[in-house]
């Protein structure tokens, strides 16, 4: 779990915020009155990561990787490696953590109705129950990037069968809601009932935060119908193999006459050793390059460095990141090489 500093400057506006309150409920306090307040602000903070927690559990038990959850300024977000492989997937790992705030306000509401705590437990049961209900509700907006854009991204996508159709009808709902509060921010002083500075403040923010994110959404959905139509066998380079002990300047040569984007390195068996890229070669300085050989600039071979020629586009691009690559074999069906696509090729046709 990883706490941005920005959650420490909410934290004190809440303290803030809920100053005057402890002092109605528990006057004298004096300056401790700001450490009640900061205490509620964790105490909600805790809320929002029980939130993170059951989008994180979810989505580990779809076996997708969870890298991290953060606590920073607007609340919490937790980061999954993967895009859900299913619209049920999606769907339910996104509604859980709205449905937990849910429960969490029902509860907290529950006992401040039952219990009827004086004081400042009190008031936190009733501070707990408000902003969990509102927390629960407003992230099941249908409007990306709330929970509930993605709830309806993965409605879309159900219905269609395109997940980019799903991202791009979520994300004009993000773009109506961010305009809508900045209306609602509008009428306010139409009908001369201006909000306070410190709310719409919050609400600039709030709206800022959602344009953003759903332009982002809207910019990948893009992205990835590009990438989907493109043809791999476009970029796919000839390699050439070559002995383990063939000098550089020998495999330069070859490589430049077959017009090949890389070279494969073979033992004296023939099983493959490494893989050259042209990058490599050319940081070979020429009075060098009679006498290095070209084993000695491969890449070490590893499975990771080849992939089937009809992998999706995205999941190649994918792929060279994880693997922090800058070229990958693509093999057919037999597992024979057809040819290398590199990083800079792929970036260049889905950028140019």
């Amino acid at each position: 779990m990883l706490v941005r500093a920005s959650w420490f400057v909410v934290a004190a506006v809440i303290a803030v915020m809920m100053a005057p309150r402890v002092d109605m409920v528990a006057p004298g306090l004096g300056g401790l009155r700001y450490l009640a307040g900061f205490g509620f602000a964790v105490l909600l903070y805790l809320s929002v990561l029980l939130h993170e927690i059951a989008h994180a559990l979810m989505a580990r038990r779809f076996g997708l990787s969870v890298a991290a959850i953060r606590l920073e300024f607007l609340g919490g977000l937790t980061e999954i490696n993967e895009h859900s492989r299913t619209p049920g997937q999606e769907f339910w790992v996104a509604v859980v953590g709205p449905l937990t705030s849910l429960l969490i306000g029902g509860a907290a509401l529950v006992g401040a109705i039952t219990l009827q705590l004086p004081g400042l437990l009190g008031l936190s049961l009733d501070g707990l129950a408000a902003a969990n209900l509102f927390v629960g509700v407003f992230n099941l907006l249908p409007a990306i990037p709330l929970d509930g854009g993605k709830v309806l991204r993965a409605l879309v996508w159900k219905v269609s069968g395109s997940a980019e159709t799903g991202t791009v009808v979520a994300a004009w709902g993000g773009r109506v809601l961010a305009v809508l509060i900045g209306v609602l921010v509008l009428a306010s002083f139409a009908l001369r009932r201006p909000m306070q500075s410190v709310d719409i403040l919050i609400l600039g923010f709030v709206a800022m935060f959602i344009w953003r994110g759903s332009s982002q959404a809207l910019a990948y959905a893009r992205f990835r119908r590009r990438m989907d139509r493109l043809d791999l066998s476009t970029l796919t380079r000839p390699v050439v193999q070559v002995l383990d002990e063939t000098p550089v300047s020998q495999a330069v040569a070859r490589a430049g006459e077959a017009g090949a984007g890389g070279i494969v390195v073979l033992d004296s068996a023939g099983r493959i050793r490494g893989l050259v890229s042209n990058a490599a070669l050319a940081a070979v300085p020429e009075e060098r390059r009679p006498w290095l050989a070209v084993s000695s600039v491969a890449r070490s071979w590893s499975p990771e460095m080849a992939v089937a020629a009809n992998t999706n586009p995205g999941d190649l691009l994918a792929h060279l990141v994880r693997q922090e690559a800058g070229e990958v074999l693509l093999l057919d069906p037999a597992g024979q090489m057809i040819g290398i696509v590199t990083a800079d090729d792929l970036a260049a046709a889905l950028t140019g």
